[in-house]
């Protein structure tokens, strides 16, 4: 409710318009002259561009966060500036300083509430803080911090607890720090157990930013000028939204896009042409004779603005990729531990079985700690020389990890990113076919993107300044989020996986106030 006395507001009406809830507050004489004059239609229609439209309240926190005693703003950014990388940039015209988190809920140094919809970039998978989380933390630390692993430690059975949490035959585990480091092990693996040198990725695809993994990225934003992907191919991407083919029904999705599809049932053409040109490339750059060392895909791209593929894409380049000797990566580092809903892993929805599986992020909430799953017999590859990581499986990772897996079970991650993320997605399907900045929306489970475009008809990026005045709106309404795509065009929603509807009806209310302001310019 609007208690602004000096414009004498007395009202808070809910209209509904396709389903979405609005808040519009009027004036006592605007009241009686809007009810008496506008038809039920017409008040709906109003409501999408009114003026005075309201933003509710931040949902309510129990928590309160303490007060801040840290170091001066103005220091820390005198040390951002000065000491780290100059290659770090910071979100926002004014840099935050974030000093607390619970939950799916930030603080920054001045005491000020954000409903936190990025996640740490998609890595705070069950809750900032989270009390069980933090209680395994605490029991650790008074026990053992570090042994190296040529010993023997009591939390060493978290290896089998993840594991079980892939199908068979993936059931040996290699503990790591990060998801590049994940990837970059998986590329040597893969070629050490196929024999063979080429690897394949697609376009727009990020697994990483180390030497070796920078040429298995391939979004020029994250490459320097140096030779890189000595070995590695890139294959057109599939994307049914900017790409040359696509349909309105290609997407594992609850929204598709907004372009012709004339595809039969169980047919896709879009797929068909994306796979050829994948035979093609495989065709004009393995040696003689054939032979491949691994494709690496994501589930979902996520660095790349959440792109997704059409049906079977994945399934159809598997075989292929099999069919010379290849091995099937899967990067599940942002797509993993239940952020694409309903399952732990984003392949299972593609209908597959990976022969690698490579996760970080959400694996640790926070913590760095990455993994890399795979087979008994490409594991035993590794065997033909030492392999060693000073950090991995270490009892404080192990401790952390598995506190992880129990949250996710308990608390019905898997259930809340499934029916919230489609909730948020269905609703932002009719922001879609309202506003002409929103070119698409997609993704699945809490794993979102919204791109945003001067018009529909062109797709044309909507350029850097006029994104980031919307994302200073959000921020300035208590919401952070992410941003992603070779243009940085495409908003990205990967909040901690404990968020509620009331925290997504206020997303979308503040949303909709932002991509309204934009519009009206």
């Amino acid at each position: 409710v609007n208690n602004n006395k000096k414009e004498s507001e007395l009202t808070m009406k809910f209209l509904r318009s396709g389903g979405n809830l609005r808040y519009i507050s009027l004036s006592t004489s605007q009241s009686q002259k809007y009810s008496s004059s506008k038809t039920t239609q017409e008040s709906s229609d109003e409501s999408h561009t009114a003026k005075h439209a309201t933003i509710p309240p931040m949902p309510a926190t129990d928590f309160k966060p303490e007060p801040y005693k840290g170091i001066p703003y103005e220091k820390a950014l005198q040390v951002r500036r000065s000491t780290l990388s100059p290659a770090i940039y910071s979100y926002y015209k004014q840099p935050m300083l974030i000093s607390q988190g619970h939950m799916q809920y930030v603080w920054d140094h001045t005491g000020r509430q954000y409903l936190d919809l990025f996640g740490g970039i998609a890595t705070v998978s069950v809750g900032h803080c989270h009390p069980h989380a933090v209680e395994a933390v605490k029991r650790q630390s008074e026990k053992l911090w570090h042994v190296s692993n040529i010993y023997l430690h009591p939390n060493v059975d978290y290896a089998e607890k993840l594991a079980a949490k892939l199908p068979d035959p993936l059931n040996v585990v290699y503990f790591v720090n990060s998801g590049s480091e994940a990837n970059d092990l998986a590329m040597l693996m893969s070629r050490l157990h196929t024999g063979c040198f080429d690897v394949f990725s697609l376009r727009n695809g990020y697994h990483g930013a180390s030497p070796y993994t920078m040429g298995l990225t391939a979004q020029s934003i994250w490459h320097y000028n140096m030779p890189r992907g000595f070995g590695v191919h890139q294959t057109m991407n599939p994307d049914v939204y900017r790409g040359i083919w696509g349909g309105a029904n290609c997407r594992d999705s609850p929204v598709q896009t907004q372009r012709q599809c004339d595809c039969g049932p169980n047919e896709c053409k879009a797929c068909d042409m994306y796979i050829g040109e994948l035979k093609d490339v495989l065709e004009h750059t393995t040696p003689k004779g054939g032979g491949i060392a691994a494709f690496f895909a994501e589930s979902i791209q996520g660095v790349g603005g959440v792109q997704q593929y059409p049906r079977q894409f994945i399934k159809r380049a598997y075989d292929l990729v099999r069919a010379q000797g290849g091995l099937c990566v899967a990067d599940e580092v942002q797509s993993g531990f239940g952020r694409t809903g309903g399952s732990y892993w984003g392949f299972e929805s593609h209908g597959v079985i990976p022969d690698i599986v490579t996760m970080a992020k959400g694996i640790g909430n926070g913590f760095p700690m990455a993994a890399l799953v795979t087979t008994k017999e490409i594991a035993q590859t590794m065997s033909s020389a030492l392999h060693f990581n000073t950090y991995g499986a270490n009892p404080f990772a192990c401790a952390v990890g598995s506190a992880i897996l129990d949250i996710i079970d308990d608390e019905n991650i898997l259930g809340t990113s499934k029916s919230l993320g489609t909730y948020i997605l269905k609703e932002l399907e009719l922001f879609r076919d309202e506003f002409e900045a929103i070119g698409d929306v997609r993704g699945k489970g809490l794993m979102i993107g919204i791109e945003l475009v001067t018009d529909k008809a062109s797709k044309t990026q909507l350029s850097a300044e006029e994104t980031n005045d919307i994302f200073e709106t959000m921020k300035d309404h208590g919401i952070l989020m992410g941003k992603g795509g070779q243009k940085g065009n495409i908003l990205r929603v990967k909040p901690p996986m404990c968020i509620t509807k009331e925290d997504a009806d206020y997303f979308l209310a503040v949303f909709r106030q932002a991509i309204t302001k934009h519009q009206n310019k």
